[in-house]
């Protein structure tokens, strides 16, 4: 856990208990107060869970994942507000100045560094605590295994962002087990495949019946393909991408759209494996995704009670689909308002005459800005897609391959691909990828495990960001300055010096 995050807690503490005695910060962290007289029962280890779920939770009400890397990437812009814009121009230092003195809410790495630890230190406690708990055999043996996956998510969360990470296996007893050093980045991902392995062998098959929001023992094996991909093993990114294809247990909604209407979203679950199941209940664990991307002031029957305009689609990424292509219809260059009067292009935001908007996070029932639909985390169109890949990465694609990338395209509503190179292919999966999985926090992590941000981003500008000049050093963000000067044994990352 965060060294800093630790003292917070222990601080807090304190104070509670200034009043009968002294307390020194560097004894025992918060968790430990309490976990001697806790998971003694089975509600106790869903409470437990249900913590490393909340780490989930805080992440995506900001939601940072999806707004550090899309508005880092060449597909959507912000409205120029310092603080989020400084993604999109790479203008944050090794404290995200910027950042911290703008936003009031989880838009930062900052943010995502502690929460994903946050997330690991809770998904520790019940790793070590729940295996001792007297409860029913096979639900103990199912929240072991969910927390291994979440463990390996958010180690996996902080690596894409961060490369070399510290890797926890084990919770904070004593503050000095704070301190740790990071691991190399493969190190990282071999802790990610050994607790995906134990997941998978925990988790059940999906079913309708299995809770939402919850991995599968699909999942798991998506999750694997996918890491597995990012840290180019690809037998094994293939291997695993087969398992959840060839299972049975998940396909593709028919119609696109329908993956992202809020009306279908239990149905949608055959596709949308995993996802931030947000609610637009009030109190709830909404997202202000809906609100960012709808337009300025709406209040309009399509996208949402409240909306901000605070995010577009590039002319330039819109243009790049074929007319014919369904998942075109998911932007939009215009728009009804509450009277119904039509909103075209020219009008659509006052920052730019070629604002377009992005329409997969919409909610006309929302309760002001809490929407109901939700956000996709993994989906099994991403793992056809890597299957894709994988397999030509290593041989080139094959009649399989091709029938993986087609599958896609043919929902999509375009004309299959066949005769290319192993190169011109790998390049087609990735654009297909741009495509498919567009505002999803996807395609900033395929330039930067590619390498070719730094060619894609310069072209990826307008009027209203008409120069933007990424160094190698964005390829991955600087560890929090917080946490370097809290922890003496981690290092900044080697670009970031």
């Amino acid at each position: 856990m965060p060294v800093n995050i630790i003292k917070k807690f222990a601080a807090a503490i304190c104070l509670l208990a200034t009043s009968l005695l002294s307390c020194k910060l560097d004894e025992t962290p918060y968790s430990n107060i309490y976990t001697e007289t806790f998971y003694k029962t089975q509600q106790d280890a869903e409470a437990a869970l249900a913590a490393v779920y909340t780490a989930l939770a805080d992440m995506y009400n900001g939601p940072s994942p999806l707004l550090i890397a899309d508005l880092s990437a060449d597909q959507v812009y912000p409205r120029p507000v310092v603080g989020r814009d400084t993604y999109t121009l790479f203008s944050y230092d090794q404290d995200y100045t910027a950042v911290r003195s703008y936003s009031r809410t989880m838009e930062s790495p900052v943010d995502l560094w502690n929460n994903c630890y946050k997330g690991i230190e809770a998904a520790n406690w019940v790793l070590e605590k729940v295996p001792g708990t007297k409860m029913d055999a096979e639900r103990k043996k199912q929240i072991i295994a969910e927390a291994q996956y979440m463990r390996a998510w958010f180690h996996w969360m902080l690596s894409k962002n961060f490369r070399d990470v510290v890797v926890r296996t084990h919770p904070s007893k004593v503050l000095e087990d704070a301190y740790e050093p990071k691991t190399e980045r493969n190190g990282v991902y071999q802790q990610i495949y050994k607790d995906l392995d134990s997941a998978i062998a925990g988790l059940p098959d999906y079913s309708a019946a299995w809770p939402k929001g919850r991995p599968s023992k699909q999942v798991a094996q998506a999750l694997y393909a996918k890491a597995a991909l990012y840290n180019e093993n690809w037998d094994i990114a293939l291997q695993k991408a087969n398992e959840v294809l060839n299972s049975g247990k998940y396909q593709l909604m028919p119609d696109v759209l329908d993956v992202y209407n809020v009306a279908k979203e239990d149905v949608a679950r055959q596709e949308n494996m995993w996802a931030f199941e947000a609610e637009s209940s009030l109190p709830s664990r909404a997202s202000q995704i809906m609100a960012l991307y709808g337009p300025p002031n709406s209040n309009g029957p399509a996208y949402g009670k409240s909306s901000f305009g605070s995010m577009f689609a590039y002319q330039s990424f819109f243009d790049s689909f074929d007319p014919a292509d369904k998942r075109r219809q998911l932007l939009d260059t215009f728009y009804m308002d509450r009277q119904g009067k039509v909103v075209n292009q020219a009008n659509i935001t006052p920052v730019t005459k070629q604002g377009v908007l992005v329409k997969k996070y919409m909610d006309p029932n929302s309760i002001v800005g809490a929407h109901a639909v939700n956000i996709p985390l993994i989906r099994l169109a991403d793992v056809y897609l890597i299957a894709a890949e994988a397999a030509a990465r290593q041989a080139g694609p094959d009649a399989l391959a091709y029938n993986n990338i087609n599958t896609v395209r043919a929902r999509a509503g375009l004309p299959a691909l066949s005769g290319l190179s192993k190169e011109a292919f790998i390049s087609a999966v990735l654009q297909e990828r741009s495509w498919e999985l567009f505002a999803e926090g996807d395609r900033w992590y395929d330039l930067t495990r590619t390498n070719t941000f730094m060619q894609v981003i310069p072209q990826a500008v307008n009027d209203v960001f008409p120069t933007r000049n990424p160094q190698p050093k964005h390829r991955y963000f600087p560890i929090p300055l917080s946490e370097i000067n809290a922890n003496q044994k981690l290092e900044q990352n080697p670009d970031w010096k």
